[in-house]
Parts: C-alpha cells; structure tokens; sequence
C-alpha cells in the first residue's frame, strides 16, 4: 500500500504533519532507489566480469602455466647446481688442507688432488675439516698410493769430528782461547772476542 496525504488525512494528521512524513518517505525512497541503482550497475560490472573470466578459461593459459614449470625446474637446478659447487669446494679445501697437513706440498699436492679428485664429493664435514680421514689415510701410508708424495725430513746433527766449541755459553777468557789445540777454531775465537787482544 502506499503512502498518500489522503491516508495520512485518514488518520487524523494535520497537513503540516502529512508534508514531513511524506517527505521523510520521498528522501527514503530516492535514498533506496540510489541504492538499487548502484546494485545494479556492480551486477552488470560483475556479469561482465564473469564473461570476461570465462572467456579467458575458454581460451586457456595460452601455455604460460607450461612455461612457469620448466622456468622453475631451471631456477631449482641451478640453485642445486650452485649448492654442489659450494660443497664441493668446501670439501676440496677439507682435503687440500688434511694432505698438508701430512706433508703432501707443491707439486706433490697437485698430483695428489688430482689422484682423489672422484673421492672429494663423497667425503663428509665436520664444520671445515673432514669427518673421517681412513678413505686417505690408507692412500697416503706406506705402500699406498700417494705413499712416494709424502715429503721425507730428516734432520742432521752436528759433524762430530769437528764438534762447535763449547763456551760455556759465556765469553771465553784469552787462555781458553789461546788454549784450543786447531788453529782455524783458534783464529775464529780470536776475531769473535777482539777486544781481548787489543784490536
């Protein structure tokens, strides 16, 4: 039913009272009808956005979900990729370091990384150094096979027919001097202590 000045006179309204109550309704109505309105135009934006989103799974990802897949196996590979060399060089100086450290130097070393370069990757890490160290230790022992790169030191001692003079680790007095039987060793006594003989 709707709202007339002839029902609200009906009701025993006055006019004054009957225009502000129909106008009230005129603002509502008008504010309803703005709202509807918009509504319906965001329905029809989203009928049109419906249509345009199934057009496009009508005509497909055009490949692109294809090319998403082989891009990302590419990034995952290379990421391994870039790991592995880390590792690997990680373990290379692991190893590089324990054959030093065994007196393995120089050229030696050169030949000896080269000899468990197909052993480095499978070599396990405790920080920077090697885990476990038995896979080289059985190459590098006697009779193994880096064994002859090991480098040999030996140490000399002093030549005993000749032994250095022994001076007490004090200054020789001008007899002790005088008294050493070579002359060679006498002569050098002489010059190391000068002053004692004036010059």
């Amino acid at each position: 039913m709707a709202l007339t000045r002839k029902m609200l006179k009906g009701m025993g309204l006055t006019e004054e009272q009957a225009d502000t109550i129909i106008e009230a309704h005129a603002e509502t109505v008008d504010g309803l009808k703005d709202k509807l309105k918009t509504a319906e135009e965001k329905a029809n934006k989203l009928d049109g956005v419906e249509k345009e989103l199934n057009d496009l799974k009508a005509q497909g990802d055009g490949g692109y979900e294809e090319k998403y897949e082989k891009e990302h196996k590419a990034f995952i590979d290379y990421k391994a990729d870039v790991e592995r060399k880390a590792s690997h060089a990680t373990k290379e100086a692991a190893v590089k370091a324990y054959l030093e450290s065994k007196d393995i130097t120089g050229a030696n070393l050169k030949i000896a990384m080269r000899a468990v370069g197909n052993m480095i990757d499978g070599m396990e890490l405790d920080g920077e150094k090697l885990a476990a160290t038995d896979s080289l230790d059985e190459l590098i022992k006697d009779g193994g096979d880096l064994a002859g790169l090991v480098v040999k030191t030996s140490t000399k001692g002093a030549d005993t027919a000749y032994p250095p003079a022994n001076t007490g680790g004090g200054k020789m007095t001008k007899e002790q001097i005088l008294g050493i039987k070579d002359a060679g060793e006498r002569q050098t006594a002489i010059a190391a202590n000068h002053e004692l003989f004036g010059f």
